[in-house]
């Protein structure tokens, strides 16, 4: 029998508690990718493990060789799938700190001039807010019921933002411990403020940097000006032959895999009423770039990209340094869909780049870690209960997207541990993530722990 309205009324009279339990966390700074903050990236796990041991669910901190995996169990062998549970603690740097309205680590309640009320700090939406959703909605389970409806085994990491070096070695370290029938996975968002998503397609990733060297000194632009030969010239020459005049990408074999989108799924997309103009007003611009012959959504969610993430090179100061610079620099990342190999493209990007080399220069590549695209099965019955949870909590249908951005370890779940993964979040597109004034709704939040537990409740139905 089920307990799902008394464990939703628990949520609503538990939220001013909840919040107060995440802004705890949020005063955290746990900026994995910064060695200053080791000590608050152990805190943030330690306060985890707490958090969760103190609810029932039996948990510790695992060492890696970077910042620490919080585990922690509540099974006993229940009806329906045992579940793994994924979110990470750590968040991005906080830099500009001139542009945020308040300390990133202590966090406030603002409200909009609509009214809508929000929780602005560092890793409100990604990912602590997102996270604790789960904890909350599992807090409320046991505290009504005693236990969970399923069983569930949780998996927290600390590196997520800086590549999530330590997670291939720990998951092939406890492969039997962590592989479970489903994985959960709440760093993802809404279709828009009203209504829920599942994200069925993750873009995969890789990058390169390149360093171009030509004089064995920075030069007087007066004595060797249109003599030598000049790197930033040679790194816009590369930037600028990545693409064509229709905006697709130039380099060979690189839509190798690239599939096209179903008619189904086309319709379904199309039936969105995604606004363009709209998205792109929101910061700022208003004309979208990309191929010509491929609609908004696609490019978001369904084609391949090649970006320029930062170029230098010369004098950077105050006024002007009349220079040739002996070097330059660029960084690249490519988001890639389908059946891409993350190799092969790498391959084909730096087999460009030496071709656009003068010969009397020199190109120095460090590389960047690469994952494949992953597409998830929407025939699974997770999908379908997952669906009605979400209508059952929202009052709309949950939209079926993909995602922009990349998750590796959706990928590795598949691949290392044999589970397919379930998509829920809770972010908003102007939840400012890795930005100044990151913020999360407390709507989000508190029909995002109702939604979890809605999730859970439908999962342990036969």
């Amino acid at each position: 029998m089920s307990n799902i309205d008394t464990v939703l009324a628990r949520i609503d009279s538990n939220l001013d508690a909840s919040l107060s339990r995440l802004s705890d966390l949020l005063k955290i700074k746990s900026i994995s990718t910064d060695p200053a903050f080791k000590a608050d990236c152990r805190a943030a796990a330690e306060w985890l493990a707490a958090e969760l041991n103190e609810i029932g669910i039996e948990t510790r901190v695992r060492d890696t060789s970077g910042h620490p995996m919080v585990v922690g169990h509540k099974k006993s062998g229940k009806p329906g799938p045992h579940v793994l549970f994924y979110g990470h603690y750590d968040v991005q740097p906080v830099d500009p700190i001139a542009l945020w309205n308040s300390d990133p680590f202590d966090p406030q309640i603002v409200t909009k001039a609509d009214g809508t009320k929000m929780l602005v700090a560092r890793g409100a939406s990604d990912d602590k807010g997102q996270l604790m959703t789960f904890v909350e909605a599992a807090r409320a389970f046991i505290q009504e019921t005693g236990d969970l409806p399923i069983d569930v085994t949780i998996l927290f990491e600390g590196e997520e933002e800086s590549g999530s070096p330590s997670l291939h070695p720990f998951l092939e370290a406890n492969k039997d411990e962590l592989s479970c029938d489903l994985a959960l996975v709440c760093d993802t968002g809404m279709w828009d403020a009203n209504t829920p998503a599942i994200s069925t397609m993750l873009r995969g990733m890789v990058g390169d940097e390149i360093i171009v060297r030509a004089a064995s000194r920075d030069l007087h632009s007066g004595s060797y000006g249109g003599s030598a030969q000049n790197p930033n010239h040679i790194v816009a020459s590369i930037i600028a032959g990545l693409h064509d005049e229709n905006g697709r990408v130039t380099l060979p074999g690189f839509y190798d895999g690239v599939p096209e989108i179903p008619a189904d799924i086309m319709e379904n997309w199309n039936n969105l009423g995604f606004d363009v103009e709209e998205f792109l007003g929101e910061i700022g611009l208003k004309y979208p770039r990309g191929e010509k012959d491929r609609t908004p959504l696609e490019h978001l969610w369904a084609r391949p990209t090649a970006e320029v993430n930062g170029m230098w090179g010369g004098y950077q100061g105050a006024g002007s340094k009349t220079v040739i610079p002996a070097e330059a620099h660029a960084k690249f990342t490519f988001r890639l869909v389908g059946d891409q190999d993350h190799e092969k493209v790498q391959e084909s990007f730096r087999a460009y780049v030496r071709s656009k080399i003068p010969a009397d220069c020199t190109v120095e590549f460090i590389a960047k870690e690469g994952s494949p695209a992953t597409r998830l099965d929407t025939t699974i019955p997770a999908v379908a209960k997952g669906k009605k949870a979400l209508k059952d909590e929202w009052g709309v249908d949950a939209a079926l997207v993909g995602m922009g951005g990349s998750i590796p370890i959706v990928g590795d779940f598949k691949r290392m541990l044999g589970m397919d993964s379930l998509l829920i979040g809770f972010a908003l597109e102007d939840d400012q993530i890795h930005s100044p004034n990151e913020k999360y709704n407390i709507k989000s939040f508190h029909k995002g722990i109702r939604s979890w537990a809605r999730v859970l409740d439908e999962l342990s139905r036969g």
